[in-house]
């Protein structure tokens, strides 16, 4: 009677990990089916005739703390974002923050970006910089870079196109 019993429980046993098996490769095709998916939408609502990407950047920033960015296209608010420390410091640690991926019709554009955080001394600090730029056919990609200068002992934004 005891034999019987032991070979039940160790069938079960193994089609417990059959299942577990079968289960992690169900949620391994699962992964890739959702990344190609992903990649497939962005692909349809960010053709790269028309896609415009805008990233952040930072130098030392010994003369600014990021609190916040705003960016505008042409005049329209298309994001805004608020920092947490963590993120600030990945920053400062040679990072780049994605903070806007869109569509743009090929022609000439602008683009504003308005910097919140606290300046020299601790005040708090508001500063804007601007760009036009011609949109043509292919991505488009602008980087907004927060250097400090050691001369004017100021911070100095810039919008650089790649």
């Amino acid at each position: 009677m005891v034999l019987p019993a032991i070979a039940v429980a160790q069938s079960e046993s193994q089609m417990a990990q059959s299942l577990d098996k079968e289960v992690q490769s169900l949620k391994d095709e699962l992964i890739s089916l959702n990344r190609d998916l992903f990649l497939l939408e962005e692909e349809l609502l960010f053709p790269s005739s028309t896609q415009v990407a805008v990233f952040i950047s930072m130098d030392v920033g010994e003369f600014f703390a990021l609190d916040s960015v705003k960016i505008e296209l042409n005049g329209k608010e298309v994001a805004h974002y608020l920092y947490t420390e963590r993120e600030v410091d990945a920053l400062h640690r040679g990072g780049i923050h994605k903070i806007y991926l869109g569509n743009l019709k090929t022609g000439e554009h602008e683009l504003s970006a308005f910097f919140v955080g606290k300046g020299p001394s601790g005040r708090d600090y508001l500063r804007g910089a601007d760009l036009r730029f011609e949109k043509d056919l292919g991505v488009k990609y602008l980087e907004l870079k927060i250097d400090d200068s050691v001369t004017k002992r100021q911070p100095e934004f810039v919008v650089k196109e790649w």
